[in-house]
């Protein structure tokens, strides 16, 4: 026998009737990350995930950091299977476990039977497992409230596994059970954030970014495509569908306002991505919008921009703190690339006294003087598809 991976379900076990399906999408998931990794089986039973090493040539670190990554897993521990009897779980914990039962300074046994044909039950074999445990290690002190480890027992059908404490999933619901939104991503803080948040609610993600040469530059796209790959573990393959923006940007500063430049350029935004979206058969756009945080999204320019666009817009981010974001940004991997100093298409012709409080018959007279469907049109026509690899 060999070490192998274990997989807890989350939300997926709430499930009803339709179960089978989230399963069925975790488990293809699952194999698809980890066969980077190796060879490995992967099957699902009793509400856990299996991921066996088919050969010794699978790098079983790799695909542990894998399985955390992957949405719809709650928590992943790396065990030892063994026979199903108390001598051989004894045996097993004692070695497999040796280095952290050495090491720490109370302990405590938990079981779980799941196989009830087990002539124990959960609490006779935490009793003999603890007494055997503390016999081989006697500086250890039990503590069943607070012990610095806990030594895992399932008794499953197949085997025993014995593990130490599992660490936390990536949680949510499996990549592509939610269906498929377009997403707006920046070069800041809040909108890769904003993506793997909607990635969590298993929703795939096909990225539009709104780039303005000469005002902004090709270090700021490529800033924006690393975002994309920092996110591809979490999100899997992506493609970034770049749009070109510095005409309507332009045009928006000869004929409008200049308090009115940001929201019709978000409300240009939000046209292009409807576009893309109904290319893909996507459902939704998602955004890095956060009430209040800047002028352009006050609850007024809110309802001002998302009035360009049919599909309903998500924005999980709305609620948030700026250190709350920032905690999120720096959990998933993005942060560091979010606070390069490379210049944005929304910060070009930014106005002294952006409108706070726009009203939306406002918004719609200011931008007849632009040829909208002209300028929607060219875009799309110039946009540029790179493809984001894990």
């Amino acid at each position: 026998m060999q070490e192998t991976i274990l997989c807890k379900l989350g939300e997926v076990v709430l499930k009803g009737l339709n179960r089978r399906s989230f399963e069925d999408k975790l488990l293809s998931n699952l194999r698809r990350r980890v066969s980077k990794c190796g060879s490995f089986r992967v099957y699902s039973k009793q509400s856990t995930v299996y991921v066996e090493p088919v050969n010794d040539d699978c790098d079983l670190d790799a695909a542990f950091r894998a399985c955390r990554q992957v949405f719809g897993v709650a928590a992943v521990s790396r065990a030892f299977p063994c026979e199903k009897s108390l001598p051989a779980i004894v045996e097993t914990a004692k070695t497999y476990l040796r280095g952290a039962l050495s090491a720490a300074s109370s302990f405590k046994v938990e079981s779980k039977r799941a196989d009830k044909t087990f002539p124990l039950t959960s609490i006779q074999l935490s009793q003999q497992l603890g007494g055997a445990l503390h016999q081989a290690f006697p500086h250890l002190a039990v503590d069943v409230h607070d012990p610095e480890l806990t030594v895992f027992v399932e008794v499953r059908d197949d085997a025993a596994f014995v593990h130490g404490s599992a660490v936390a999933g990536a949680g949510g619901l499996p990549l592509g059970m939610g269906g498929t939104a377009v997403t707006l991503l920046s070069g800041g803080i809040d909108s890769p954030v904003a993506s793997w948040m909607m990635a969590k609610r298993g929703v795939a993600l096909e990225p539009v970014h709104f780039f303005s040469p000469p005002y902004t530059s090709e270090a700021a796209k490529d800033k924006v495509l690393r975002l994309a790959r920092e996110l591809t573990p979490w999100c899997g393959r992506l493609r970034v569908q770049v749009v070109p923006f510095t005409e309507i940007q332009e045009e928006i500063r000869r004929k409008c306002p200049e308090d009115f430049f940001t929201l019709i350029m978000r409300r240009f935004m939000m046209r292009l991505a409807q576009a893309c979206a109904d290319e893909l058969g996507a459902n939704a756009i998602v955004t890095g919008e956060c009430l209040g945080q800047v002028a352009s999204q006050t609850m007024e320019a809110l309802r001002v921009t998302e009035d360009a666009a049919a599909l309903p817009v998500l924005r999980p981010l709305i609620g948030m703190d700026k250190e709350e974001i920032v905690r999120l940004a720096r959990k998933i991997g993005t942060f560091d690339t979010s606070i390069l100093p490379f210049e944005d298409c929304c910060t070009v012709f930014t106005p002294r006294h952006p409108k706070t409080k726009p009203r939306l018959d406002e918004a719609r007279a200011v931008e007849a003087a632009l040829d909208v469907d002209a300028l929607c049109a060219r875009a799309m026509a110039g946009r540029e598809f790179v493809k984001i690899k894990l």
